[in-house]
């Protein structure tokens, strides 16, 4: 899926930290999901 809208490397490392810590489960891509989250916000 192709996100218009998506967030620097820069901008996901300032906002890590924030993320709750994988338990054995492999992560998703967050930069994708959280770039899809602040686009559906700002166009809804």
């Amino acid at each position: 899926m192709h996100v218009p809208f998506m967030l620097s490397r820069a901008q996901m490392r300032r906002i890590e930290p924030l993320f709750p810590l994988s338990h054995g489960i492999p992560r998703v891509d967050d930069r994708r999901i959280v770039s899809e989250m602040v686009y559906v916000t700002s166009t809804a």
